[in-house]
C-alpha cells in the first residue's frame, strides 16, 4: 500500500475539516459581533434587556434581544457557541503535525535561514504556540490590560516581534504559518479559558439564583473584541502557504505586520457600518488606509525574493532528502524533471507571465529535485497536475520514471 498517497489524503481530510470549522466559526464571529454593535433601545423591552434588533433572513423575521449581564429567568434552552473554534484549533493543530512537523525537513527546517535538527524545530514550535498565549493572557489580566487602547498596541507589537523572530528561525513558508498559528491560538485559548468559562459562571449564579457580577461579560466581550479584529490577519496568513511573494519574500516578517494593520482598517469599517449609531455608514478612509497598505506589501514582495546572489548554488541535503539523491533511478528522474519543469520552477522562469517560481517550488539543482521527491511523486507521477495544461509534454514514460525513483529510494 503507497503510504505517500494515503498521507496525502490524510492531510486533505484534515485541511478539509480546518476549511469548514474555520467558515463556522468566523461566521458566528462576525454575525454576533455584528449583531451586538447593531442593538438598540426599544420601547416596551424588558427591564434587564440592554437592546434589541430585527433581522429578515430565509423568508422570515428575527426579533432579538440581548441582556447585557443576564435575564431574570434561564431558559430551558440555551445554545453554547464554541464547537466551531474548539474543532478549527484541533484540526489545524492536526495539520501542523501532518504537514510541519512529520515534513520537517522540506516545510519547516531551512538551512539557510538556521540550520538545526527538526525535533528542536518542533520544540520550537509547539513551545511558542504555548508562552504566547501564557504571555498573552498573563498582560490582559494585569492593570495595563485594562487600557484597551494601550493593550491593543502593545499587542500589536508583539506580534510584529513574534513575526521577525518566526522568520529567523523557520523556512518562509513555515515562519508565515507559525504566526497564523500563534494568532490563532491566542484567539482560540480564548474562547476555551475565558469566554466560555465566564459564561459558565454567569449561567451557575442564574441557576442558584444568584445575580451575576457584570465583569465577566466584559473580560469575555474584551477577548471577543480582541479575536474579531485577528481574524482576517490569520485567514492570509493561513493562506500565504500557497503564495510564494509572501512568503518567500526577504521583507516577509513586515508584509505580515503590516497585514495585521489591514485587518484593523478592514474591521474597523464593517464594524462602523453595523454600529446602531452609525446605520449603514462606515468611514470610507478605511478603505484608502487598506490599499496603500496593500499597496506597500506588493511594494515589498517586489525585493529580489531569493537574496542577492546572481548565482544558484547546491544546497546541502538532511539525511532524509539524501536517500532521494542516492536512490537508483535518480539520474534519469532528475533529467526528466529538468527538461519538463525547470522552464517555470526555476529562480527566473522562462514561462511568460510567470516572476516566480509556482508555489516557490525550484527544480533546477539535484539537490532541489531530492527536496521535492514527494510533491513531484504526487504532482507528476501519480498524478498528471504538472506540467499544467499548454506546458505538458511529459511522456507516460517520464511520469513512470519518476514512480520507480521515488518508490526505489522508500524501498532503499
Amino acid at each position: 500500500m503507497d503510504t505517500t498517497i494515503l498521507w496525502a489524503w490524510a492531510e486533505f481530510a484534515a485541511r478539509w475539516l480546518h476549511v469548514i470549522a474555520a467558515i463556522a466559526w468566523i461566521g458566528s464571529s462576525f454575525f454576533f459581533i455584528a449583531l451586538d454593535l447593531g442593538l438598540r433601545k426599544a420601547p416596551g423591552m424588558p427591564p434587564l434587556a440592554s437592546g434589541e434588533e430585527w433581522q429578515v433572513h430565509g423568508g422570515g423575521f428575527y426579533h432579538i434581544q440581548k441582556y447585557m449581564v443576564a435575564p431574570e429567568r434561564l431558559p430551558d434552552h440555551l445554545t453554547w457557541h464554541m464547537w466551531e473554534s474548539y474543532t478549527t484549533w484541533l484540526s489545524g493543530a492536526l495539520m501542523l503535525v501532518l504537514v510541519y512537523y512529520l515534513g520537517a525537513d522540506l516545510y519547516l527546517v531551512d538551512p539557510g535561514v538556521l540550520d538545526m535538527p527538526s525535533w528542536l524545530a518542533i520544540v520550537i514550535s509547539a513551545g511558542s504556540l504555548t508562552l504566547g498565549w501564557l504571555a498573552y493572557d498573563r498582560i490582559c489580566k494585569s492593570k495595563f490590560g485594562e487600557d484597551n487602547t494601550k493593550l491593543m498596541l502593545l499587542l500589536y507589537g508583539i506580534l510584529v516581534v513574534m513575526a521577525w523572530g518566526y522568520c529567523q528561525i523557520f523556512s518562509g513558508r513555515a515562519a508565515l504559518l507559525h504566526l497564523g498559528a500563534f494568532t490563532a491560538t491566542i484567539m482560540s485559548a480564548n474562547v476555551f479559558f475565558i469566554i466560555i468559562p465566564n459564561q459558565r459562571i454567569v449561567v451557575a449564579d442564574l441557576k442558584a439564583g444568584r445575580v451575576p457580577d457584570e465583569k465577566y461579560g466584559k473580560i469575555a466581550k474584551q477577548r471577543s473584541t480582541h479575536n474579531n479584529y485577528l481574524t482576517l490577519p490569520v485567514l492570509f496568513l493561513m493562506l500565504s502557504n500557497h503564495y510564494p511573494l509572501a512568503f518567500a519574500s526577504k521583507w516577509n516578517w513586515l508584509i505580515a505586520s503590516l497585514v495585521f494593520l489591514m485587518g484593523v482598517t478592514i474591521r474597523h469599517y464593517f464594524n462602523t457600518k453595523h454600529a446602531s449609531d452609525h446605520p449603514k455608514k462606515g468611514p470610507l478612509w478605511t478603505w484608502g488606509a487598506t490599499a496603500l497598505l496593500f499597496a506597500a506589501i506588493v511594494a515589498l514582495s517586489m525585493v529580489p525574493l531569493f537574496g542577492e546572489d546572481e548565482g544558484w548554488e547546491e544546497e546541502a541535503l538532511s539525511p532524509a532528502q539524501l536517500r532521494y539523491a542516492e536512490a537508483d533511478g535518480f539520474e534519469d528522474a532528475f533529467e526528466v524533471v529538468v527538461n519538463n519543469c525547470s522552464m517555470c520552477h526555476a529562480p527566473e522562469p522562462a514561462w511568460e507571465g510567470l516572476g516566480v517560481p509556482p508555489k516557490g517550488v525550484k527544480l533546477v539543482t539535484q539537490s532541489d529535485v531530492a527536496r521535492h521527491a514527494q510533491q513531484i511523486y504526487l504532482q507528476a507521477g501519480v498524478t498528471h497536475a504538472m506540467p499544467p495544461g499548454v506546458a505538458n509534454y511529459m511522456e507516460a514514460s517520464d511520469r513512470a520514471t519518476l514512480v520507480r525513483w521515488y518508490h526505489g529510494a522508500l524501498e532503499g
